[in-house]
């Protein structure tokens, strides 16, 4: 008897050897490799091999005709935001997020407004019963017979059920749970959700099925499973927010029909999740006007300007080593720009403790955020305020100097839009707005800085 051949894969990238090493040679991730059997020692003696047969053949790229992608709104303009204003037939979606983010509610919310239009879906679920998903969705409000609820795990199975009911739209949820048996391998294996995607995707392209895969992520962030997963699929979208908080956002970040710089903001309430379609107002609510150590700053999601209250708190430590804490921002650039304040403007700030904080559970990168942090530092320390109608946005370099940022434009328009009275800017981004004439900024101050010593000035 032939002994059976065992391989290792990533778990990250999906690269194959046949021995085990500490060291991942195509990501070059440590501990990454998993044993999993190779592909003909899953094959059961006898079992079929399903291949869904297509009539696609190999064409001249001249002779190919292209014309416009037909999209489907699904009733949700936050999440059509995300997808690229719609659901594109025959594609592969990948909606990642941490447990009870809101995953299965946002997505039974879509079927519902989708089986509204008509359009027929069917919901598979490997982790709950039909009667669960349907105490749920009463929660949520009245479905239509469109939508079909399907409690299995094998995928054989699941096959057959869409041969039968022939949906435009399907869900599974979640990969994780489901099984080929054509694989011997643990539901959740790496062999198991290569195959499984693998099927999925043959399915959407031939039977011109919109398919969408609920994932688990790991303690990373990142979805569980083989980093392939990620590359086969067409879009990825991560539910991202703090459970105890009330926002959701919904983030792109692959997509091969549309942008993947959008975002979309949702709040979580006893009914299911609420869109926002105006998050500047929501985010500025219960603010305090003409607080020591409390900014505005309008940063950027892709298109979509939002404003934020960035809060700071800076006082004398008793302790040896000062503490630093950031809460919805990077650490480390937040003692990179308390290093630049003290070399640059001479203020003693070694001795301080200091706590950063984006209000509203919003996590922002960006360089813009840089003049709000540097403000709300220095506007804590010398225990003065900024202006209630003052916004500021712009990068800060390590000698002190503003540089400028993207769409300040954008940025500008909504915050004449929201009631801000004086924007305080980057001179470059002032002198370029003025310059292009295409924003009416009668209504607002624009006050350009160079560096950072000018704040002072409005604090």
């Amino acid at each position: 008897m032939a002994k059976e051949k065992t391989l290792f894969f990533c778990k990250e990238c999906g690269y194959e050897l046949s021995k085990w090493q500490g060291q991942c040679p195509g990501c070059h991730g440590w501990n990454t490799l998993v044993e999993a059997p190779s592909a003909g020692r899953g094959k059961k003696a006898g079992a079929p091999v399903r291949n869904i047969q297509s009539s696609a053949k190999p064409a001249k790229i001249n002779e190919i005709e292209t014309q416009e992608e037909c999209r489907t709104g699904t009733g949700m303009p936050e999440l059509d935001r995300v997808l690229g204003d719609g659901i594109v037939p025959g594609s592969l979606i990948l909606v990642g997020g941490d447990p009870g983010i809101g995953k299965s509610t946002l997505l039974l919310q879509m079927c519902r407004l989708l089986a509204e239009k008509k359009m027929r879906v069917l919901y598979v679920s490997g982790e709950e019963s039909p009667r669960q998903i349907k105490l749920r969705a009463e929660r949520i409000g009245t479905f239509s017979d469109d939508l079909y609820l399907y409690s299995e795990t094998c995928m054989g199975t699941i096959l057959q059920a869409v041969e039968e009911i022939e949906p435009k739209v399907v869900i599974v949820d979640s990969i994780q749970t489901m099984l080929e048996e054509t694989v011997d391998a643990a539901p959740g294996s790496v062999s198991q959700v290569r195959e499984i995607t693998g099927s999925l995707l043959r399915l959407a392209k031939s039977k011109n099925i919109t398919i969408f895969i609920v994932g688990h992520v790991t303690k990373e962030g990142n979805v569980a499973g083989p980093r392939m997963l990620e590359h086969m699929v067409d879009t990825v979208l991560y539910f991202e927010g703090d459970k105890t908080a009330m926002y959701r956002m919904l983030r792109g970040v692959k997509n091969r029909f549309g942008s993947t710089n959008e975002v979309g903001v949702f709040e979580m309430r006893g009914k299911g999740l609420i869109e926002v379609p105006n998050p500047s107002e929501y985010m500025m609510q219960g603010r305090l006007l003409n607080e020591a150590g409390s900014v505005v700053v309008c940063t950027m999601e892709g298109t979509r300007p939002f404003l934020i209250e960035v809060q700071a708190l800076v006082c004398q430590t008793s302790f040896p080593m000062p503490r630093r804490t950031a809460v919805g921002t990077d650490y480390n650039r937040v003692n990179l720009l308390m290093a630049v304040l003290e070399k640059r403007l001479g203020i003693r700030l070694s001795d301080c403790d200091a706590y950063v904080n984006v209000a509203g559970g919003m996590k922002i990168n960006e360089p813009a955020l840089d003049l709000a942090l540097v403000a709300a530092l220095l506007s804590s320390h010398h225990g003065r305020s900024l202006d209630g109608g003052t916004i500021l946005f712009g990068e800060v370099g390590l000698v002190g100097e503003v540089r400028a940022v993207s769409q300040a434009e954008r940025r500008v328009a909504e915050a004449i839009k929201t009631g801000y009275d004086t924007c305080i800017i980057p001179e470059s981004n002032r002198q370029s707005i003025l310059k292009a004439d295409n924003l009416d900024v009668s209504g607002v101050k624009l006050l350009g800085i160079r560096h950072i010593r000018e704040i002072l000035d409005y604090i």
